[in-house]
């Protein structure tokens, strides 16, 4: 099994910095929020794209996925996914193909498709119209980052978090409408956690559509930070012969970035030996 971690809760940080200390906690990868390199991710160029992807290789470390794809810009220029605003749903479009591009550019191969805030369905909209749109709009996605072998991984967050993508099972639903070959399903600890299922069989049931994996705990911290075990998780891993990488994301970053990074890779490795999938 392969371990990445996120780059955003090291705030402030040189990304440089950031790639030789992930690299000495012993983690292969590193997963990039685009916001960290530019408020407006639209404006970075590829050949900065390219020189992030350098940096973390240069470290030893590959760069793996991108993920809060529409989290900035914010305000008069903000992302949406469902709306029924023509104009912004096209900029939307434009926007994550842009950030497709650079992905590839910076040599990663996984877009995660969280950003809850910028996919929820708004009170008055008609459900099926909006549903409608996001097929549209990923699939659209989906014919620029699949020629450049980038995959468009789906992520469901649970009802604290959005009203649209909630649980799995709707997710591969929505990911066997879209209907491209660059279109799978990226999966959560901490968003299973609301799900009618436990995680193993969440992890089994939906196995064949698995492309990404973050690992964290029900408290928002880094695994092994609460009272999640990834022992039965990693086993389920295991057993699906799931073959991309688990990558760390916490949301609360106490007591510091360097602690989470150094004790999460640490548990990570004893529950993945312990469950027999390193």
């Amino acid at each position: 099994m392969k371990f990445a971690i996120c780059n955003e809760m090291f705030e402030g940080m040189p990304f440089e910095h950031v790639c030789e200390y992930v690299s000495s906690c012993g983690y292969d990868g590193i997963e990039i929020a685009p916001f960290t390199f530019d408020a407006d991710p639209s404006r970075i160029s590829k050949s900065v794209a390219r020189a992030i992807g350098k940096t973390a290789r240069d470290s030893g470390l590959e760069l793996v996925a991108m993920h809060w794809l529409l989290a900035r810009p914010t305000g008069s220029m903000a992302m949406h996914l469902t709306t029924c605003d023509k104009i912004v749903r096209q900029r939307t479009i434009a926007f994550a193909q842009r950030l497709a591009r650079l992905c590839s550019a910076m040599g990663a191969k996984v877009m995660v498709w969280g950003s809850p805030k910028q996919r929820d369905i708004a009170g008055h909209d008609d459900v099926v119209d909006a549903t409608e749109r996001a097929i549209d709009g990923v699939r659209a996605v989906c014919e620029v980052a699949g020629p450049l072998g980038v995959t468009v991984a789906m992520e469901p967050l649970g009802p604290s978090e959005t009203n649209f993508l909630q649980f799995a099972g709707d997710t591969v639903d929505f990911i066997r409408r879209v209907d491209h070959p660059a279109c799978r399903l990226h999966l959560d600890v901490k968003a299973m956690c609301q799900e009618t299922q436990s995680i193993p069989e969440v992890i089994r049931d939906h196995s064949a559509h698995l492309a990404y994996f973050h690992a964290n705990d029900a408290n928002l911290k880094g695994p092994g930070a609460g009272d999640t075990d990834f022992v039965p998780i990693a086993r389920a891993l295991r057993d699906v012969h799931y073959e991309g990488y688990v990558s760390v994301e916490v949301f609360d970053y106490s007591p510091d970035p360097q602690s989470i990074a150094r004790e999460s890779i640490k548990y990570l490795k004893q529950a993945f030996g312990e469950a027999g999938a390193l």
